[in-house]
């Protein structure tokens, strides 16, 4: 726990204290103020602040569309599998048994059965962009939305960065990419909570006092600093940044100032350390939640950290537009049904209470979750009872946005080989994201680093089954 001494200061209310900043919770006199202090004061004000979110659920390696949302139970018993499916609360789908919370909450939900459009190898690159990586990739290629976002709408609160990234370093490092800032540069990096010792532990995603965001800042750590030397260190930033710009007048030079500027508001409040800090939460939530242990089908990918969804909602309730994460490791080629009920269950868990929050929290509207992975498996079992890569078709779920939700779009033929009708492109996926969020993907363009407009996106019409009027937030 880092602390920031400060001078004596004079709160509103009229006593004189000596105040002291800690990285988790900004305290007057030991009186900490949390994030439900926060939301009780801003409610009391009948100034709520409400954005438009995302929360990006990456289910790294690729799940088996086949066996969650698009069971084949005409299928041969080598495509069809183990699964048994089970109602929903939407009238005529069908999910499979492992998820049976998530099966109370489909109609806050719009499966899409015929995502096509992968590229037949592993990254998240592709859905955190919509592009793959070679496209562009000596621009360093498409921004995710995430950097989007924070190019585009900026931040909510000076605070709090517009994306953040939970997902854990993996030793497969495509797989926990939180999203690249691309062409637009590390200024627009997602904000990614600085981990030390058990990475796969989700303990560790609390802020310790040092922050990454991006290649640009790397490491920001404040020891022994009072809050008047950081001023004085940041003044005389500042001054060097004026003198910087005298000499060279450059978008990336304002950016990496703006990035500055950032991270001392962060390091400066308490509110996005507390939004990380899960022992603030109600324990009760928390156990609803669960936290995905114990780790299995783990390797070379990202443990199943049911509490990132939860840190998630707080922080998007803190104020960031895109939260994202990588849940679990998919790719199974062996003992596909122990993965899935292993990770299925965990993923029934915490997402059904994901969604429970936001709408008993007026959130559903405003916070778009979108879960999914690069490519589907192989309709056909293979010999080590795996299913292998298919990137041909896959499957994707949307919930909240102010979409037209409690529907299933799109089919795919009997052994799910196949888009039988309204293949669905995964841009149009993030077309759809794009637009939720309040940014028009059929007009924005965003200068490359040749200053050439670039836009967002190839196919740019978001999935007119789901989208109705969203303003900007």
């Amino acid at each position: 726990m880092i602390t920031i001494h400060g001078d004596r200061m004079q709160l509103c209310g009229g006593l004189s204290r000596r105040s002291f900043l800690q990285i988790g919770g900004f305290a007057f006199g030991g009186a900490a103020l949390t994030l439900a202090d926060l939301h009780r004061a801003e409610a009391a004000s009948g100034k709520r602040m409400k954005h438009k979110a995302l929360i990006h659920v990456f289910l790294a390696g690729g799940p088996p569309h086949q066996d969650l949302w698009d069971l084949k139970m005409e299928a041969p018993s080598e495509i069809r599998g183990e699964f048994k499916p089970i109602a929903t609360d939407v009238g005529g789908l069908q999910i499979c048994e492992v998820f049976p919370r998530m099966a109370r909450q489909m109609k806050h939900t719009a499966v899409i059965r015929s995502v096509v459009g992968s590229a037949p190898f592993h990254d998240a690159y592709q859905c955190m962009a919509g592009w793959p990586r070679v496209i562009l990739e000596g621009q360093g290629g498409y921004p995710a939305v995430g950097p989007v976002a924070a190019r585009v709408l900026g931040s909510v609160d000076r605070a709090v960065p517009p994306a953040v990234g939970l997902a854990a370093p993996t030793r497969e490092r495509r797989w926990s990419d939180s999203g690249s800032p691309g062409f637009l540069g590390p200024a627009y990096a997602p904000f990614k909570p600085f981990m030390t010792g058990d990475e796969a532990s989700p303990q560790t995603q609390k802020a310790v006092g040092a922050y990454e965001q991006g290649p640009g800042l790397q490491v920001i750590q404040l020891k022994e600093i009072t809050l008047s030397r950081l001023q004085d260190r940041r003044r005389m930033l500042e001054a060097m940044g004026q003198a910087r710009k005298d000499l060279d007048d450059h978008p990336e030079i304002h950016a990496l100032d703006a990035s500055l500027q950032s991270a001392f508001d962060v390091l400066t409040s308490a509110k996005l350390a507390d939004a990380l800090d899960l022992s603030k939460e109600d324990p009760k939530v928390r156990a609803r939640y669960g936290d995905g242990r114990p780790y299995k089908f783990q390797y070379d990918g990202a443990p199943t950290c049911n509490d990132h969804l939860l840190m998630a909602r707080r922080l998007v309730e803190a104020g960031v537009r895109v939260v994202s994460l990588s849940f679990g490791r998919w790719d199974s080629h062996g003992d596909n049904f122990g993965l899935v009920r292993d990770h299925g269950a965990k993923l029934d868990q915490c997402l059904s209470a994901l969604l429970e929050d936001l709408d008993q929290r007026g959130m559903m509207d405003d916070v778009t979750v979108l879960v999914w992975g690069e490519f589907g498996r192989t309709p056909r079992i293979n010999k080590d009872a795996g299913r292998d890569h298919w990137p041909q078709v896959s499957c994707a779920l949307l919930a909240g946005g102010g979409m037209k939700l409690g529907q299933v779009i799109g089919s795919t033929d009997s052994t799910g080989s196949d888009a039988l009708d309204r293949p669905v492109h995964l841009q149009e996926v993030l077309a759809t994201v794009y637009h939720n969020l309040g940014i028009p993907p059929e007009t924005t363009q965003l200068p490359d680093r040749a200053g050439r407009p670039q836009y967002l996106l190839e196919r740019r019409e978001p999935i007119s089954e789901l989208v109705g009027t969203v303003s900007a937030g």
